[in-house]
Formats: C-alpha cells, sequence, structure tokens
C-alpha cells in the first residue's frame, strides 16, 4: 500500500491512501460469471478502447474516508470533441449534476466524477476549473459538469467537506487505462453496501462478431441495501445480513437500504443518446440481480456514453452531416451486456472491499467487510464453484 501526504489549504493534513492490486479475490474467483458473453481483458470499464479512470483516496485521522473516483471517456478535449451519453434515473433520491443537460443534448463534455454527497458542488467548480483550463477552450464560457454521489456519512465526516478542487482535479490528471482499483478506493472509500461494506467495482463485456463485437463496460459506486443475492444465491439471508430482518415479530433489526448507487457505462458502439439512456436503464434494472431493493432513500443512477467517433459533436458544427447509428433492433445484445457486467460490478465492489473503521467522538461505526470465506461456502453449497 502506497502512502503520501497531501497538504490542503486551513492547514489541514490528509493521507492520501492507494490500496494495492490482488489482496482480495473478484467474482470470478469464487465462480460467480453473470450471463453468457465473456469479459474484455483487464475485465473493467476501461476495457472500452480510450476510457481512462481516476480516484484518490482520503483516509485520515479517525472519520476521514472519503474520495473521489473521475472517468474520462476519451482521453483528449472532451469540451471540443464531446461523446454521446444518456441519463437513467431510477429513483431521483439524490444528485447527479449536469445529468438534465445530457439527456437534452445528447452529449458530455467533461469527465465523469463520482464524490460523496456535500462535496457535488467542490466537484462541479474543480470540474469547471480543470476544463476551463485546458488548451484549446480559451473562448468557452459555458461548461456542463457531470458529477454523481452517494452518501457516505455513516463512515466519513461528510460535514467537514474534506475534498477540495484539487483533489477532484488529482483523480481526473492520473487517470488511466488497464486494471481499475476496486473495493474501498476512491467515491467507494466510506459507503456501505446490503450491510457490508461496499465500494468501487467494475466489469466488462465483449460481444460475438454475430453480435456486433461492441465492447461494454460498467463502473459502480455501491451504497445501497436489500436483500444480497449473488448468482441467485441468498448470500444476504445466509449471512444474517439483509433488510427488514427482524429478531422476533415486533422488533425488526434492520431497517430499508437507503443509500444509492452512481452505475457510469460505455460502450464503442455507436449509440446516440436516445439509446444510451435506454442503455442506462439496464444498468439500474440490473441492481434488482443483486437484490437491491430500491428503497426510499437509495438514489439509482446510471449515465452511459459512446466512445464511438461516429457520434462525436463539436462545439462550431453548424452543417449538417451523416452519422451511423445503431437501430434500435439492434440494441438488444448491448442491453444483456449491461445488465451482466452491472451485476458483477456490484460484486466486485463488494468482495474488493476492506474493512473501515470510523470514530466520531464515544461512537464507533464500523463497515465490516464481507467475509469471503463464508461466501465462497455458500455459493458452494448451492453450487456455484
Amino acid at each position: 500500500m502506497s502512502r503520501f501526504l497531501r497538504v490542503l489549504g486551513l492547514g489541514i493534513v490528509c493521507l492520501i491512501v492507494t490500496p494495492s492490486f490482488g489482496q482480495k479475490p473478484r467474482a470470478r474467483d469464487l465462480g460467480l460469471k453473470p450471463g453468457v458473453f465473456a469479459p474484455g481483458e483487464v475485465n473493467a470499464i476501461t476495457d472500452v478502447a480510450g476510457v481512462k479512470v481516476g480516484q484518490v483516496t482520503l483516509i485520515e485521522g479517525n472519520n476521514i474516508r472519503t474520495g473521489v473516483t473521475a472517468i474520462l471517456p476519451h482521453g483528449g478535449n472532451l469540451f471540443q470533441d464531446k461523446v454521446a451519453g444518456g441519463v437513467f434515473v431510477g429513483n431521483a433520491f439524490g444528485k447527479l449534476a449536469g445529468s438534465t443537460q445530457v439527456n437534452e443534448l445528447g452529449q458530455i463534455e467533461t469527465p465523469i466524477v463520482l464524490t460523496n454527497t456535500l462535496s457535488v458542488g467542490t466537484a462541479v467548480q474543480a470540474v469547471v476549473s480543470y476544463t476551463l483550463g485546458v488548451p484549446g477552450n480559451e473562448r468557452v464560457m459555458s461548461v456542463n459538469a457531470v458529477v454523481g454521489e452517494t452518501n457516505d456519512w455513516y463512515l466519513n465526516d461528510i460535514r467537514g467537506l474534506h475534498v477540495t478542487n484539487q483533489h477532484v482535479i488529482d483523480a481526473i490528471q492520473k487517470a488511466s487505462d488497464g486494471p481499475v482499483q476496486e473495493g474501498t478506493v476512491g467515491a467507494g472509500t466510506g459507503t456501505i453496501a446490503f450491510n457490508w461494506k461496499g465500494g468501487i467495482g467494475t466489469s466488462s463485456r465483449v460481444l460475438p462478431k454475430e453480435f456486433g463485437g461492441f465492447m461494454v463496460g460498467v463502473l459502480v459506486q455501491t451504497n445501497f441495501g436489500g436483500i444480497l443475492t449473488m448468482g441467485g444465491t441468498p448470500v444476504g439471508k445466509e449471512t444474517g445480513r439483509y433488510a427488514y430482518r427482524q429478531n422476533d415479530a415486533n422488533k425488526p433489526s434492520a431497517g430499508p437500504g437507503n443509500g444509492s448507487c452512481m452505475i457510469v457505462i460505455a460502450t464503442d458502439a455507436p449509440v446516440d443518446g436516445r439509446g444510451l439512456q435506454r442503455l442506462a436503464a439496464r444498468g439500474v434494472y440490473a441492481l434488482g440481480r443483486t437484490g437491491s431493493d430500491y428503497a426510499n432513500g437509495s438514489g439509482d443512477f446510471a449515465i452511459a456514453f459512446s466512445t464511438s467517433p461516429a457520434m462525436r459533436t463539436h462545439p462550431d458544427e453548424v452543417a449538417p452531416h451523416a452519422q451511423t447509428v445503431l437501430p434500435p433492433e439492434a440494441m438488444s445484445p448491448l442491453f444483456e451486456a449491461v445488465l451482466e457486467a452491472t451485476e458483477e460490478a456490484v460484486y466486485n465492489s463488494m468482495l474488493q472491499a476492506t474493512t473501515v473503521t470510523t470514530k466520531f467522538g464515544n461512537e464507533t461505526h464500523v463497515g465490516q467487510e464481507i467475509p469471503v470465506d463464508k461466501v465462497r461456502e455458500i455459493l458452494s453449497r448451492y453450487g456455484i464453484k
């Protein structure tokens, strides 16, 4: 685990932690292989060519447990070379800044940033500052920053507003392709999923040539609840942690799974904004496969984009131009790929997460990592190995 100190304004010193890879299993290591399509090379959203992910993790003192995750649809000037995009809202108890313009115009012009609920404003300001500073944007007068969130109050001093503009810019600038860190990292540092530690998770799918040969990648920030199901197996019930569980008829010991989930979907298929809205919807639907109860206090949002050059737009374009767009009849294989990759990404977010302990005065909160050996035993008992 590599560590370094960053001195922030107001004399605050924060510890930025970068967890190492390979210490915990991913879903496929336990026999969980949702669906029928194969994953990409690293089984991550970055399998979609050009997509990059950067993360900053803040763990400091007794109760700072938060961070930033940035997803870049490509490594160029996103404002001048906009990608097609679409948003779907399953339950709007949350914030996805910039979503209305994405659906209005069918395009995304900035990195997509995920963080905690009270840091959305800071992140929007940082994304705007970053975009204005990119060479070629000297005359830009309006920027639609895309920022999503989940609420990590249980494990993080969220009222302390510890995420700064520089943290967001650092996450964007350090974004890279290849394997993506999962679990207790970035915007998933302080999250809880299904009463266990949640976090960042990712997965991908490759369509066979007869179905277009396209790539689909998904990244999730899990912070929601329900009754955990893994590969159809009732892991939540078997481990005794699930929503509405009762010790007896009159004393419920667990309430509904409030929280939220942010889902980011990438594809190289030439899909327009309308098609991407439909693709995003399948990401939210996929949460049902994992046991999500879409509780009143759970904001379930998905944003999808296409990296296809055929779908790019530029701010100075005014003349009509031809585009190659995938027709609705060809979308079904992509829908299936999103369902599969989202389900697996949720599992990865939990299996890769590590226990987080936070102290607020005399009160201690623990985000307990899911017991992998117990999960393995449960899955095996139900025929998954």
